[in-house]
């Protein structure tokens, strides 16, 4: 079984920062591609960031040199930094992962979503 466990998020004023966390446990083979994406009310979800297994990234133009993915390969983690936040920065944010498993699965997973809320 893997998991994705996501954390921080919260209450921020405009301007601010927050980054968000999000740790893949479980038997666990493999991590290839992970991304943030984001769902506000009423609007599809839609990708906020990607990067790729070998490090390459890559940003919606809303969120271009504000926000930046990274990773941790060695605890199997994802990061989000926000900074410069802005009230259309509001939305649930989920992350992702495209990971192999020792049962043979090899498959996108989700967090469990976290609420980010800009607001003054």
């Amino acid at each position: 079984q893997v998991q994705l466990v996501q954390s921080g998020g919260g209450l921020v004023q405009p301007g601010g920062s927050l980054r968000l966390s999000c740790a893949a446990s479980g038997s666990i083979s493999s991590i290839y591609d992970m991304g943030w994406y984001r769902q506000a009310p009423e609007k599809q979800r839609e990708l906020v960031a990607f990067i790729t297994s070998g490090g390459s990234t890559k940003y919606a133009d809303s969120v271009k040199g504000r926000f930046t993915i990274s990773r941790d390969s060695a605890k199997n983690t994802v990061y989000l930094q926000m900074n410069s936040l802005k009230p259309e920065d509001t939305a649930v944010y989920y992350c992702n992962g495209y990971i192999g498993s020792y049962v043979g699965d090899l498959r996108w997973y989700w967090g469990q979503g976290t609420q980010v809320t800009v607001s003054s």
